[in-house]
């Protein structure tokens, strides 16, 4: 798993965070093509905190009405283990990852649909559980 530096984008792809998850984190930005970029996209919006963008697009039916997040939760790294359709060519898809932080990390299957032409985060489940 590659070590994200300064520059690098948090979910561990090697683009600067501006060119990779931070043009979907702008209001009005560019949106997730594909399940796993949504969940990429996600991840580092857990590492900056950006809560906004987390509700934003998490679906409709499932999206909680706040989120509150851990100003003490370290996030270190992203793993993707596997992928199940989520192009553009599906309204469905599945991403199963593993979360690394300081002090555990989180494996979760996640599942996303399309809204309006927008992928979205629907719920996840955990495998390890």
């Amino acid at each position: 798993m590659a070590r994200a530096t300064s520059r690098s984008c948090p979910c561990g792809l090697p683009a600067s965070y501006d060119a990779c998850c931070g043009r979907f984190h702008a209001v009005g930005g560019a949106a997730a093509p594909t399940a796993e970029a949504l969940m990429r996209s996600r991840y580092s919006a857990f590492v900056k905190g950006d809560t906004a963008y987390l509700l934003r697009t998490w679906h409709p039916r499932t999206r909680p009405a706040r989120l509150d997040l851990d100003p003490g939760m370290r996030w270190t790294g992203l793993e993707i283990l596997d992928t199940a359709d989520g192009s553009a060519f599906h309204t469905t898809g599945t991403v199963t990852f593993r979360a690394s932080y300081r002090g555990g990390s989180l494996h979760e299957r996640s599942r996303f649909e399309r809204v309006d032409g927008a992928w979205v985060y629907v719920d996840g489940e955990f495998p390890d559980q």
